[in-house]
């Protein structure tokens, strides 16, 4: 289970993408324990946590409200890996986000004019610069709505049959996106099939505990580092005692991707998991182009 994270303008709220359904439609808030208690067992899992003030539940992504800095609540750098550690505790369980049916009630988006030109744009990249090249790779995506409140685009996907990893794929639409429609601040991906089933079947060593701290150790400490260049790594399997890993984005074809995987990726894999005796790269750097920069 791979849990993206997005920071927010509020620097005490964080969202948390789990790549798989949180509520079936709409959203809800808990703002303390009390609240959660009963009615949701991965809002009550959460404010377990301390340092955890207030949970929102969406489609898709969890927001986590953290207790303020000014009232001496921890740094998301100590708050984070507990929060997804809890998380993938939760459906690793197999238990309900929600206790019973949730009353969301129902709302269609009225786009005003300059709304409906950003989602015509978007729209028309979608369907002629994007979908074509995705369905030429053996995947899909489509436009599915805009919220204006925060700009953000929401897309359906189907990744499951990808040669690249999803992740990259993203983000490269997210880039083209909002190159050619700087109205667009975010684009969320909600999945167009199941790819429950695509789980790492063929690859058992990506359900190991020493798979899932390296999972936690790229998402909260090597890619934020190094997202600033464009780049992100995923670890793609653990077999024995060797880590896997793919270079992507501005990492993929970089000549500097050989020092940052020996001087800082596997150092901090083998601090981390001591089982680990050696992190391989796995990346066909002869056929990067600095995919961060050219889109689609």
């Amino acid at each position: 289970m791979f849990i993206q994270t997005l920071p927010l303008k509020d620097e005490d709220r964080m969202q948390f993408l789990p790549g798989r359904q949180v509520m079936q439609s709409g959203s809800i808030s808990f703002e303390n324990e009390e609240a959660a208690k009963g009615r949701s067992p991965l809002a009550e899992r959460l404010f377990a946590i301390p340092g955890v003030a207030g949970v929102e539940l969406g489609e898709d992504q969890i927001t986590i409200t953290k207790v303020a800095a000014s009232e001496k609540g921890a740094m998301w750098i100590q708050l984070k890996p507990m929060v997804l550690a809890a998380i993938m505790d939760h459906y690793m369980t197999g238990m309900p986000v929600m206790n019973g049916p949730v009353e969301v009630p129902a709302s269609e988006a009225n786009y005003t004019e300059a709304e409906r030109k950003i989602v015509d744009s978007v729209k028309e990249l979608v369907e002629e610069r994007i979908r074509a090249q995705i369905q030429e790779d053996g995947g899909d995506v489509a436009f599915k709505a805009y919220d204006p409140e925060d700009g953000t685009i929401i897309l359906e996907m189907d990744s499951s049959g990808l040669s690249t990893p999803a992740f990259g794929t993203q983000i490269k639409i997210e880039n083209t996106l909002k190159h050619f429609v700087p109205e667009v601040s975010r684009v969320r991906f909600e999945r167009m099939v199941d790819e429950s089933a695509d789980d790492g079947e063929d690859r058992p060593g990506l359900k190991t505990p020493e798979a899932e701290t390296i999972k936690i150790l790229l998402e909260t400490r090597i890619n934020p580092a190094i997202a600033a260049h464009g780049g992100y790594i995923n670890l793609i399997d653990i077999q024995k005692d060797i880590a896997y890993v793919e270079m992507a984005g501005g990492c993929q074809g970089c000549g500097m991707a050989d020092a940052t995987l020996k001087q800082g990726v596997e150092v901090e894999i083998k601090r981390a998991v001591p089982a680990i005796s050696q992190v391989l790269d796995v990346t066909d750097h002869a056929g990067g182009t600095n995919p961060y920069y050219t889109g689609y």
